[in-house]
């Protein structure tokens, strides 16, 4: 029987699907988890209400949040401040929120300087306080005159030192994917994790944010299992307008915490957003929204 070119391009087509196709047993025996993951939530200390650092952690605390994420700059000055604070409770400080001077891939090597040692000083306060990492956004727009590979050439040259400084004080840089309205460079958590591999220390690792991944990620679930184990912090806000998380009609989680459960995640989900309403009324209910869906994940 003569079969024509298009029937055999079709038949093979076919076949190579139904070869390449995993079974159902295949796709039950995924690997499971280092640990299973837990959901911790955390809320930068500029949008926690309160007058205080005292009535913005008590009143987290009263909302089971276990973490607290402090703006970078400063930091240094205030540590004995946050350890008082902290002394006695439960929560603790999740990430460090960026907060350096300079430019850590600018063309001009007196601005690269600057952002080294800055971040070095912010580094140093984290590592003291416990912190899971400092935040660090290597260019936003218009901040450096570097090409895409040549910006990451140079920030793979100089993460070995920023890693080995925040390594032995304790903590990490948490390299921050945008969206391409804020920056050219480094938008995917898959290009993050990338970097990290070939960097290849203790001391740089990833965070993902889920209002940025919004714009850029096709998938919430594949952007955290591509990052895997590099992934140590989160952000989280509403997916249209960068309020609280539920504020905007459809905000939905569910993705990507399975990407978190799927990968043993360990570390913080923080909130780094405005509000619509009163923050002690939509602060309470966003965590409802993320317990609920969590459960779902």
């Amino acid at each position: 029987m003569k079969t024509s070119r298009r029937r055999f391009l079709a038949l093979s087509a076919l076949g190579l699907a139904a070869a390449t196709r995993p079974s159902v047993s295949q796709a039950q025996n995924l690997p499971k988890p280092p640990q299973p993951a837990r959901l911790r939530l955390s809320c930068q200390e500029g949008v926690a209400p309160g007058k205080t650092l005292t009535e913005k952690l008590d009143f987290l605390e009263a909302h089971g949040f276990e973490g607290i994420e402090p703006w970078g700059g400063g930091l240094p000055g205030r540590v004995e401040e946050f350890q008082k604070a902290l002394r006695g409770r439960k929560i603790r400080i999740s990430a460090v929120c960026a907060g350096f001077e300079g430019v850590l891939i600018s063309e001009q090597e007196e601005v690269r300087q600057k952002a080294i040692r800055s971040i070095k000083e912010i580094l140093t306060a984290a590592g003291a306080l416990g912190a899971v990492g400092l935040i660090v956004v290597p260019a936003f727009h218009g901040q450096t005159k570097l090409g895409h590979v040549d910006g990451r050439e140079l920030l793979v040259k100089l993460l070995p030192e920023l890693g080995e400084h925040a390594h032995k004080a304790g903590t990490r840089i948490l390299l921050e994917p945008l969206n391409r309205r804020e920056t050219w460079f480094l938008r995917q958590l898959a290009d993050a994790a990338a970097i990290c591999r070939d960097v290849n220390h203790p001391g740089v690792a990833v965070m993902g944010d889920f209002w940025h991944m919004t714009w850029e990620e096709p998938s919430d679930f594949a952007a955290f299992v591509a990052a895997g184990s590099y992934l140590q912090h989160v952000h989280i806000a509403s997916r249209k307008e960068r309020k609280m998380p539920g504020e905007d009609e459809g905000d939905n989680y569910v993705d990507g915490m399975r990407g978190l459960k799927f990968i043993g995640y360990q570390n913080f989900i923080s909130f780094e957003c405005g509000s619509k309403g009163d923050p002690r009324q939509s602060i309470p209910a966003a965590v409802r929204l993320l317990r609920e869906q969590w459960a779902a994940a």
